[in-house]
């Protein structure tokens, strides 16, 4: 054969093109031959150090690392005087649970787990003597000797912590939500959704213009006194002209109109203390307001002052509906006892709903709170007070009561509300602003005529609204829109009537005023028509306003 002859077969595969496929190939072999490599001498006991930080967004990308709970479990020691004492419970509650997850987005919350249930400790058998008490009705009750090492007031700063807004299914989602590091409000903000937004994360800014306030000073017949510090001579009037604007987006504002519209032959009912009744004055005044014919509003009592506890009913005649209010500052129940001496004794019954039930359980609309007559000196101080069943404590620690009460109210809720027919709201602690002292012993705010700017100025977020938020979480099958304002009022330091909650009549009554201050309540207008524009916005928000 020819040698110099060349074989067309090796010609053919040798090409130039064929060469550079198999070096490309023989490559991405090389490569993965290396990155294997690389993976053991990661997962071995050898020390490379350029291996981890090359490797270290591989590992973790899809890594979930379950966090840890310290479940609380203080139970309180109760002495057993009678073979029919109840088994109290008492709810774990992990208050640092909730600040550590209450920053997340998206998380999932499920609303239908069972109620839950109370561990008690190991009663003892020690008996106190003269302990024993006579119900009005004739049944004897046991005073239970406890000393309660309970879990206590402690609270942990958070920004905004939670909203729980229900959805479709009846669970929660946790909004997020961020307080500033340098302790200064952020105004650089980019717009969004309110949808999909925490519309309780932001700040208060100045309306310059006619949009605030929701209705002029004086000019609505349904104020109580204490509330209108425009008729009590307030001079400055620089409070009502600012308006919630959230960090992350943009709200409507309340348009009375349609609210009206949508509870046309519906019944709305605030049920709570005197702060709830200050938000309803303020719906029925913002509602009263839109229409023409104003006349065509009106208690159904006739009655214009609505201090004194009990129900009230306002009538928008155009729309059949009615916006109620029933007082109800505990939820649960005011009782009394006479003691062996014939002394009478009050308590309040943590296992039983207050007697007002009825005048509100067939409502399309509820929006509750309670909060304030629990810092009272009877409530703080906890002594012979609360009581379950036949056993009255002789201490017990107003969170741990409070907590009760909670539990309570949930499984009434649970319980006897229709899912199907009522929307249920929770408002939020509305935060106070004593200086000098508390509510009941000097304490002003007369001088305030602006807001916070700083949040390093605001307080921590209330425990007694962690206590709620486990509630709602963790026990309530009902879904329950949670309407988070405590740090959004922080804010208005400027708002509360302080000395103008009456007329003087004299210099002296004036200057006696000034120890004796409401900076609890709220100006109207003011704050509380803001909660009412944030009560719209979170139903509308939380896609209720098809069912209203």
């Amino acid at each position: 054969m020819d040698s110099s002859k060349k074989l067309p077969f090796p010609d053919q595969i040798l090409s130039s093109r064929r060469r550079n496929i198999l070096t490309r190939f023989g490559l991405g072999i090389a490569a993965s031959l290396v990155l294997l490599t690389l993976l053991s001498l990661s997962n071995s006991s050898f020390n490379v150090p350029f291996v981890s930080p090359l490797l270290q967004g591989l590992k973790n990308s899809n890594l979930n690392i379950p966090s840890s709970v310290n479940q609380v479990d203080e139970k309180p020691e109760v002495v057993n005087l009678t073979d029919n004492v109840p088994d109290v419970k008492v709810p774990n509650f992990d208050a640092e649970q909730r600040s550590g997850d209450t920053s997340s987005k998206n998380t999932s919350l499920s609303g239908e787990g069972e109620v839950a249930s109370f561990d008690s400790e190991q009663r003892s058998e020690k008996t106190v003597k003269n302990s024993s008490l006579v119900d009005e009705d004739g049944t004897k009750v046991s005073t239970a000797n406890d000393e309660n090492t309970l879990e206590s007031n402690a609270t942990i700063s958070v920004g905004n912590s939670s909203s729980l807004v229900s959805d479709s299914g009846g669970g929660f989602v946790p909004s997020n939500s961020s307080e500033e590091d340098n302790g200064s409000v952020e105004t650089d903000r980019s717009r969004g959704s309110y949808e999909d937004c925490d519309i309780y994360d932001g700040n208060w800014v100045r309306a310059d213009d006619e949009t605030m306030p929701y209705y002029p000073p004086g000019s609505c017949p349904y104020i109580d006194r204490d509330f209108n510090c425009h008729a009590n001579g307030r001079p400055d009037d620089a409070y009502v002209k600012w308006k919630w604007q959230p960090n992350g987006c943009d709200i409507p504002r309340l348009n009375g109109t349609d609210f009206l519209e949508k509870l046309r032959g519906k019944k709305l009912v605030f049920v709570g203390d005197s702060i709830n009744r200050n938000m309803w004055e303020s719906l029925v005044c913002v509602l009263r307001h839109s229409l023409k014919d104003k006349k065509r509003v009106y208690e159904i009592s006739g009655r214009r002052e609505f201090k004194k506890r009990g129900f009230y009913a306002f009538r928008f005649e155009d729309y059949n509906c009615t916006v109620d209010f029933v007082g109800s500052p505990f939820f649960v129940r005011e009782s009394s006892f006479k003691g062996v001496n014939g002394t009478r004794l009050e308590t309040l019954r943590l296992d039983l709903m207050d007697k007002t039930t009825s005048m509100y359980k067939d409502a399309d609309i509820l929006i509750f709170n309670t909060g304030h007559w629990w810092t009272h000196d009877k409530t703080k101080l906890g002594e012979n007070y609360y009581q379950e069943g036949n056993v009255v404590y002789p201490r017990l620690k107003v969170l741990e009561a409070y907590k009760r009460a909670l539990a309570t109210w949930a499984k009434w809720v649970d319980k006897n509300i229709n899912r199907n027919q009522t929307h249920v709201v929770f408002r939020g602690y509305s935060v106070t602003h004593f200086r000098g002292g508390p509510w009941n012993s000097g304490g002003q705010c007369h001088k305030e005529t602006e807001p916070f700017f700083n949040t390093s100025y605001l307080k921590k977020y209330p425990s007694k609204m962690r206590a709620l938020e486990y509630i709602l979480r963790d026990t309530m099958k009902t879904p329950v829109i949670y309407m988070n304002i405590s740090r959004l009022t922080d804010f208005r330091k400027d708002g509360h009537p302080a000395i103008y909650r009456m007329v003087y009549r004299t210099d002296k009554e004036k200057r006696e005023a000034v120890s004796h201050q409401d900076c609890s309540h709220w100006c109207l207008p003011g704050v509380p028509d803001t909660w009412n524009q944030l009560l719209y916005v979170s139903l509308l928000k939380a896609g209720l306003a098809s069912k209203w």
